[in-house]
């Protein structure tokens, strides 16, 4: 097994030296910025180099076991060996998939926005759902969560909620999240106890820390403020300290109402308005220099990545990478790993292919 070659070993190697000089540069600790970036960076390719060794090191002690198991004609070693084997497979594969992490934005966090759609009450209740499912995953994953922004539905769940998830990586993961989920089930709601389909479209985008040179005039926005709804209807701001912010050429729209001043809303707000422009930026450039308009869709509901069917059966299926998971429950309770792992590797194929 050509190890080093698979992960990278020596281009993640030069990566570290090439950081380290920076380190040593003139003035490298006055720029904070700067400074938590790079640090980030390397304690990254650091940990990635010392894993990799490590299961090196499990690999050659799983094949000593084995070696010792033939030499002596020692059948008790066999669950030992399938025990050490199966731990190494799975840590192995875990590692593989955290390589395909390499886009520019994967490292960041990531700004997870939900909106439902058609289907009245019961769309809010499953914007409830995947929030919470989101949540789930977040803490299985060692991340943290803040609610920016959320709206209440009329009589039970959110019309929208946008979620700020942390850590390292986060985008990278949740990137695949992007797009419509539908929902099929037996409607609480619906009183002749008929099955009912909901959408709801999730939005994800990196909360880029550097600065990326977007300039927004005032009179390219409009500007509202409005009555802050407090966290889960608790501490309810009185003052109208949130902030929705309309890009008028482009009609993007962002909201924040999280934080604890008017100010600090408008600051973040608009962080997350330049982030979503220079994405738009970034897609349009990249459609100019290959030849092809990306696919225009409508703001609809007609092109769902995934479905979570609760009746009369339960399948929660990607329409994208075809992965199926019959237990609808553990997804909806943050096992989103299967979908994950597959939506990485469908991903990298196809950009291989491109």
């Amino acid at each position: 097994m050509k190890w080093g070659i698979h992960f990278d070993l020596a281009r993640k190697s030069d990566r570290v030296k090439e950081l380290e000089q920076t380190m040593e540069e003139p003035g490298f600790w006055d720029d904070a910025d700067r400074t938590q970036g790079v640090m980030k960076e390397l304690k990254n390719l650091k940990d990635t180099i010392e894993e990799f060794n490590h299961l090196k090191g499990r690999f050659e002690d799983v094949q000593t076991l084995i070696q010792m198991g033939y030499e002596e004609n020692d059948e008790s070693l066999l669950p030992e060996i399938e025990e050490a084997m199966n731990l190494f497979i799975k840590d192995l594969e875990e590692l593989k998939l955290r390589t395909l992490l390499s886009g520019e934005y994967d490292k960041y966090n990531a700004i997870l926005t939900l909106h439902a759609g058609a289907g009245g009450t019961e769309s809010c209740d499953w914007a409830n759902m995947l929030c919470r499912m989101y949540q789930r995953f977040a803490d299985k994953k060692g991340f943290t969560t803040e609610m920016i922004d959320f709206l209440d539905g009329d009589e039970a769940g959110l019309k929208s909620v946008t979620l700020q998830i942390n850590g390292l990586n986060a985008y990278g993961y949740l990137k695949s999240e992007k797009g419509v989920h539908r929902l099929v089930r037996i409607s609480p709601f619906n009183a002749a106890g008929k099955r009912q389909t909901s959408f709801v479209s999730c939005d994800v985008m990196p909360d880029i820390e550097e600065d990326t040179g977007i300039v927004i005039a005032d009179d390219e926005i409009r500007i509202d403020t409005f009555r802050s709804s407090g966290a889960g209807g608790q501490h309810v701001n009185k003052t109208s300290s949130a902030i929705r912010i309309t890009h008028l050429s482009t009609n993007i729209v962002v909201q924040c109402q999280n934080e604890r001043s008017q100010l600090q809303n408008k600051d973040k707000a608009m962080k997350m308005l330049k982030a979503k422009l220079y994405l738009l930026k970034q897609q349009e450039n990249l459609e100019k220099l290959s030849g092809i308009r990306g696919e225009t869709k409508e703001i609809g509901w007609g092109s769902q990545i995934r479905s979570y069917v609760m009746q009369p059966y339960t399948l929660v299926k990607d329409h994208r990478t075809n992965e199926e998971v019959g237990n609808a429950a553990t997804v909806l309770d943050g096992n989103l790993d299967p979908f994950i792992n597959s939506y990485l590797k469908w991903n990298a194929q196809n950009i291989n292919m491109g």
